[in-house]
């Protein structure tokens, strides 16, 4: 099959040349829409479950709780493992699910559970709520409010907050790629009544009266509607508060034609609920910011292009005097990472081609074999892009441009052979030419693809690899697989057909650099081989101790599950003494953040999330 392919590619050059534009066309546009991140997610199939009750102590919500949802959860079909976290008023539970179920149908499937579980939860104590569907690497981009110089008088904590809710998530909702926006810090806007004992006692008035004045008197309703003429006018009454005066005027009861007011026996301020958190920047105080949740599998590239879009937007909405500045941005990392691959792919695509116009002798023949390399590429990224493999430090850090191209070496090594051995001093035609490279081609084909499909038998166990593990180093052996495949197709095609049209057909009988550097390890290699043969057991002898003392010496090797990925960012915990307020919490985080940026001048910014 294997000739039949090289004979078909010499005799019908056009259609092997439309084939390999084809492939160009579709590999740029694979790797203009292909997803393109950092490193691998390697996060599990997981769903959690978060409650909230601010009144009970750890070992309440444990009880309360997380043990009534982890009896329920721990049957359902597909799980591998329930792990919860009980701590002082809060409850995460999160349930790992089996690779192949859908992510959808495992939050359905918790969904249900969660339902069930609420009759044995007081409602007062907490409802369950799914988390958003992200991972670990879900945080693309994080960002803070901040206030431009000279307009500091004009907004605090609260304004800030207000904005971040009702003006900058509002506007992220909606983003494609993004499931969640959270904000961080800041108190939120609210109406608080303060009610006073004392009048309440002067005016005969319970705590339930004003509870009930307030509840009744903030809403709308409906009066049906008035037909007249062709025109039909609905009627509605608005009683809902807009301003502070209107919660001050509500009516609590009525003393003859005398009312009584919300304002004679309570104050109406602004005020916030009690916070259980903060978010602070650089030990200048608090401010307010918020974290763009990725969805889970989408393209993290095209998820923060979009985002970028957004802010770009919200920025001619926002008060004046406020920016959106991000702190944390993924496309930083995205594009360090992305830097790394290329610029190894380049030297080391260049460092092949050396070796190969040097080893080869021949420039022609060393840029035939050269020009595998991009081709392969493309044709790997094309199925990445089908496979949905995202192009990462993994998945295209461990190609070796020298395997990929060994096949095509093989081949074009092997014509060189033919003709400067049997055609030395003649000119050749080019229906010559082909029939040469056509039988010396069919003449080491097999080794050339026996040798390809060793390589990549040597990934079939990656490939097997579940868990964790699998989704860290699958995609590597994918993508070498799949430019191992491209090169090995190029090869019975693209290669004999190049090596017909291109290498010269005047063969000239001279000795090239690289017959100089191969007869020169000849002389050295002849005598030590004729020795070596001499000596076989004692050949043995060393290969086996050098074998014993390597594995002695890996034994005693440090190891690692990833190399380290110096991104550029630095996540630390800072632990403070149980009881510890709020306010201490934020003292101490300002202090850590000031020694961290006076002793250290390449840091840029410090962010603390407190709680």
């Amino acid at each position: 099959m294997f000739e039949k392919i090289i004979s078909f590619s010499i005799r019908n050059t056009l259609i092997v040349f439309i084939m390999v534009l084809a492939l160009i066309i579709a590999g740029v546009w694979s790797l203009q829409h292909i997803a393109i991140d950092a490193v691998p997610d390697i996060t599990n199939n997981q769903v959690q479950v978060v409650t909230t009750s601010p009144t009970l102590a750890p070992q309440e919500i444990e009880q309360v709780i997380t043990f009534p949802l982890e009896s329920k959860l721990m049957n359902l079909p597909g799980v591998e493992e329930v792990r919860s976290i009980s701590r002082f008023g809060l409850s995460v539970v999160t349930v790992v699910f089996e690779e192949h179920v859908p992510t959808l149908q495992a939050r359905q499937l918790v969904k249900e559970q969660i339902d069930a579980a609420a009759a044995d939860i007081p409602s007062t104590l907490g409802s369950p709520e799914l988390m958003p569907i992200t991972t670990g690497l879900g945080e693309i981009y994080q960002y803070v409010l901040r206030v431009k110089p000279g307009y500091e008088h004009l907004y605090d904590d609260m304004e800030l907050r207000t904005i971040q809710d009702w003006i900058v998530k509002r506007q992220l909702a909606g983003t494609k790629g993004i499931i969640e926006i959270s904000s961080f810090g800041g108190r939120v806007k609210q109406y608080e009544v303060s009610v006073d004992p004392k009048l309440l006692r002067q005016n005969n008035v319970s705590i339930s009266d004003v509870f009930d004045a307030l509840e009744k008197n903030n809403e709308n309703s409906g009066g049906s509607y008035v037909e007249r003429n062709q025109y039909a006018y609905y009627i509605r009454s608005e009683g809902r508060v807009r301003t502070k005066e209107d919660i001050e005027n509500i009516v609590i009861r009525k003393s003859g034609n005398v009312p009584l007011l919300i304002r004679d026996v309570a104050k109406v301020n602004l005020g916030s609920p009690n916070r259980y958190g903060a978010m602070t920047m650089d030990g200048k105080g608090e401010v307010v910011g918020g974290i763009t949740l990725m969805l889970k599998g989408a393209n993290s590239s095209y998820a923060i292009r979009n985002v970028h879009e957004r802010v770009k937007k919200i920025a001619s909405s926002l008060p004046e005097g406020i920016e959106i500045y991000p702190y944390m941005d993924r496309s930083v990392l995205v594009a360090k990472t992305s830097s790394t691959v290329t610029k190894n792919l380049i030297e080391g695509g260049l460092i092949v081609i050396f070796v190969l116009v040097v080893l080869l002798g021949n420039f022609r023949a060393g840029f035939i074999v050269a020009s595998v390399i991009p081709l392969a590429m493309l044709f790997a990224l094309i199925l990445m892009y089908a496979f949905g493999v995202s192009a990462n430090l993994m998945s295209l850090g461990a190609i070796d441009f020298g395997i990929v191209v060994d096949g095509a070496v093989i081949i074009v090594e092997s014509v060189l052979h033919v003709l400067h051995e049997n055609y030395a001093g003649k000119k050749l035609s080019k229906d010559e030419m082909g029939d040469v490279v056509n039988k010396s081609s069919h003449q080491i084909i097999q080794s050339a693809a026996f040798g390809v499909l060793i390589i990549l038998i040597v990934f079939v166990p990656i490939m097997t690899l579940t868990g964790i593990e699998g989704k860290m180093f699958k995609p590597m052996a994918q993508t070498v697989s799949f430019a191992l495949m491209g090169a090995l197709i190029l090869s019975l095609t693209y290669v004999p057909m190049m090596s017909s049209l291109f290498l010269k057909r005047h063969i000239h009988n001279h000795v090239s650099i690289s017959d100089r550097i191969v007869n020169f390890f000849k002389r050295i290699y002849t005598p030590v081989l004729s020795k070596a043969l001499q000596f076989p057991k004692t050949i043995l002898m060393l290969a086996f101790s050098g074998f014993t003392a390597a594995l002695i010496l890996f034994s005693f090797m440090g190891g690692e599950f990833i190399p380290t990925l110096e991104e550029g960012d630095l996540a630390m915990q800072m632990t403070l003494k149980p009881g510890s307020s709020l306010q201490e919490s934020i003292r101490a985080t300002n202090m850590a953040e000031k020694i961290l940026l006076e002793n250290f001048p390449e840091v840029k910014h410090v962010v603390a999330k407190i709680g």
